[in-house]
């Protein structure tokens, strides 16, 4: 018993790719042995296999055992050593499952899938932005950069990323050269709006200087705080403290007014802001409105430009993003005809 636990101990130690390629051989030659030497009792080889898996395995159905000396010899070297061998692939196999659920857990991996989205800096904000995500598009990949010991939220399609986002070992392991858009939160851990914007802007300038073309979108808590930003791309930015105040102060001297934005937000209810292609039969933006209108959408941008019931009869351009309000059904309705 010493002399196989000593065995067995060296097999835990061996490099899993020998350890995986000698099962394999084992189990192959042990059903080429047995059907060779037992040709009556084992006719084909799958029923040689059959009887090499079910020993190995400890389930012994007992519909193929061998009754040769030489059959049961080649039985006694699997109980002996084809157990002990198979016990250890397979705990190879749970500690791999079990070492990386860990790993994920505590946001030790690396992302190599192309198309996700990258949050960076955990928040209550950015909880909500992860469910909103997921109401617009259910399987979206999202990778999440923060330094917590453990992953926020763990899902098939949110992964955790552990690390500082201002360093570039830590985005090139979300992947952002690949990524479809980062959003940057304000780190409300820290005191005083310079250095929250400050911090925002030592991550933005790391993102610009391995991904310029990754589309971003950062919070910043004061909109004085923008021209910092000035000598790196972004996107979009959006501005913490004034939202807030400014929508407190619309809603006071226009009550109700939040809802309307509330519905403009989220995806949860009411309608929503959609991005409609363009036709080939629209030539203005006139033309595009009414076809809109008769599909139950209102046409209401291009891009930023809020003033499009002012410019009916101008020419819609080559690269114009027409914005539309409307609910999920019709959204869905108008994209169809596109297909």
């Amino acid at each position: 018993m010493h002399i196989l636990r000593k065995l067995f101990t060296k097999m835990i130690h061996i490099n899993n790719y020998v350890l995986f390629v000698s099962s394999g051989l084992m189990i192959a030659l042990s059903t080429i042995l047995i059907v060779t030497v037992e040709d009556e009792t084992f006719p084909t080889y799958f029923d040689g296999f059959w009887w090499v898996m079910t020993t190995v395995t400890t389930v012994g159905y007992g519909d193929f055992y061998p009754i040769t000396v030489a059959g049961r010899l080649i039985a006694i070297v699997l109980y002996v050593l084809g157990i002990g061998l198979i016990g250890v692939v397979i705990g190879k196999v749970v500690d791999g499952f079990a070492s990386f659920h860990k790993k994920r857990r505590e946001g030790d991996i690396v992302y190599k899938e192309k198309g996700h989205y990258i949050i960076i800096g955990w928040s209550q904000k950015a909880n909500f932005a992860v469910k909103e995500m997921m109401d617009t598009e259910e399987n979206v990949e999202i990778v999440i950069i923060d330094d917590l010991n453990e992953a926020p939220i763990l899902k098939d399609n949110i992964h955790y990323i552990k690390g500082n986002a201002s360093q570039q070992e830590t985005l090139l392991k979300a992947n952002v050269k690949a990524a479809k858009a980062v959003l940057i939160f304000a780190d409300d851990k820290l005191q005083g709006d310079e250095l929250i914007d400050g911090k925002t802007l030592l991550i933005a300038s790391s993102i610009e200087s391995i991904a310029p073309n990754v589309y971003t979108i950062v919070e910043v808590m004061e909109e004085v705080h923008i021209n910092n930003f000035k000598h790196i791309k972004v996107d979009e930015f959006i501005v913490s403290n004034e939202a807030i105040s400014s929508l407190a102060v619309r809603s006071a001297f226009m009550n109700g007014i939040s809802n309307i934005y509330g519905q403009l937000l989220s995806r949860s209810f009411g309608d929503d802001v959609f991005h409609v292609p363009l036709r080939n039969d629209w030539n203005t933006y006139r033309e595009a409105f009414d076809a809109l209108l008769q599909e139950g959408a209102t046409l209401i941008a291009d891009r930023g430009e809020l003033n499009i019931n002012r410019r009916l009869d101008d020419q819609l351009p080559d690269d114009a993003k027409l914005f539309v309000i409307c609910d999920q059904s019709t959204y869905q309705k108008i994209t169809a005809k596109e297909v």
